[in-house]
């Protein structure tokens, strides 16, 4: 967990304090409106990771003049990505786990920022899943902040809180907004003048289901997730073989991203005629100290291309530029970008394969990469 303070917090003034979970959606933004007609301050947090960015909490905060604190959260949400204790919603979203491990971490800072309690923008029924009225009180218990999770939008139909019995903040002035109708949030939004906000639910790759397939299909391969392969399948065309992971990039500006997300120790595919993509070949190893190791078992030593014969052993990464060149993956990764290519449409095309300071121009032959056509 690292925390930035894109709007450094003051010293407390009012008589109450809230750390606001800011999403920068609408929901976020009016349960801080709320709060601050009863005089209570601000502090707005929101969470970075793979899967979301701050961007829209960081408009919103500016927007609204409140102090933000950004969390980044990478490494705790891998870990509940992998087992969520309450499983996933539509796609790979951990919805209830997340939440619950967000209001955990605010509530981590309270002392720090010398708040009173948590608030979320959080609204009963919504959400069928995470949003329930179990679902809240889950989220309640995974943060361990007992009495201190106040949802104003919806505080009316839910127990009393501790702000709210210490007299912190006026019950009766908070809503009972219930279910998945934004006629109310729409009518709020008006009145406090805030005209642009994004969709609900938007904003979160783990609620995509083309990158939630593409997520699933990483956990199976490797057995676990690693930041370094999330960030791959990010973009670009992704296939996973036995023996590694290819991305192909989509567009000049998908292969800049591609480009960014390779490793010193990944093999790097450019066609050598024309423009095309870039393709990132990544072998199937243990992450260790930051760096990919090649899997123990066979090396395929082919020197022509076409991948015929192996080496047996138990080595690091290949040492020898034939055995790096000639694995089945990255002999697919060269027909692939090929095939992705304007070079498809020639009888024979060239494609330039490089890994650390290696480089070698390797030919193929139009019925070889027609079987990806």
């Amino acid at each position: 967990m690292k925390i930035k303070e894109v709007r450094i917090p003051g010293e407390k003034k009012a008589r109450a304090r809230a750390l606001l979970l800011l999403s920068g959606g609408l929901d976020s933004v009016l349960a801080g409106k709320v709060l601050e007609e009863q005089g209570v301050e601000v502090v707005a947090v929101t969470f970075r990771s793979l899967f979301f960015g701050p961007r829209e909490a960081i408009r919103a905060a500016e927007e609204q003049g409140w102090p933000l604190v950004v969390v980044d959260i990478t490494e705790e949400e891998i870990q509940i990505v992998e087992k969520p204790k309450y499983g996933y919603g539509k796609n790979m979203n951990p919805c209830i786990d997340c939440h619950g491990q967000m209001v955990r971490i605010a509530g981590q800072l309270l002392e720090r920022y010398r708040a009173d309690f948590v608030a979320t923008g959080e609204v009963l029924g919504e959400r069928p899943k995470s949003q329930n009225r179990q679902a809240l009180g889950i989220v309640e218990k995974l943060s361990g902040l007992k009495g201190l999770v106040l949802r104003p939008l919806s505080a009316k139909l839910l127990s009393p809180t501790k702000p709210e019995e210490q007299g912190l903040v006026d019950r009766e002035r908070l809503l009972d907004i219930c279910g998945r109708s934004r006629k109310k949030q729409m009518e709020m939004a008006a009145k406090y003048g805030i005209k642009e906000y994004p969709t609900p639910a938007g904003g979160c790759l783990l609620t995509d289901p083309g990158f939630s397939q593409r997520l699933k299909k990483l956990l199976e391969w490797r057995g676990r997730l690693l930041a370094e392969d999330i960030q791959l399948i990010k973009n670009g065309r992704v296939f996973f073989e036995d023996d590694g992971i290819i991305a192909v990039g989509r567009d000049e500006r998908d292969n800049e991203k591609v480009r960014k997300s390779a490793l010193d120790s990944d093999i790097i595919i450019t066609t050598a005629e024309v423009k095309g993509p870039l393709t990132v070949v990544r072998l199937k190893g243990e992450m260790e100290s930051g760096k990919l190791l090649e899997d123990r078992g066979k090396v395929n030593k082919g020197g022509d291309g076409s991948g015929q014969g192996n080496l047996n052993g138990k080595s690091s990464w290949p040492s020898q530029r034939s055995q790096a060149f000639n694995l089945p993956v990255v002999r697919k990764a060269a027909l692939l970008t090929i095939r992705y290519s304007k070079a498809k449409m020639a009888e024979e095309a060239a494609v330039i394969i490089s890994w650390k300071e290696m480089k070698e121009l390797r030919k193929f032959r139009k019925e070889e990469w027609e079987q990806y056509l």
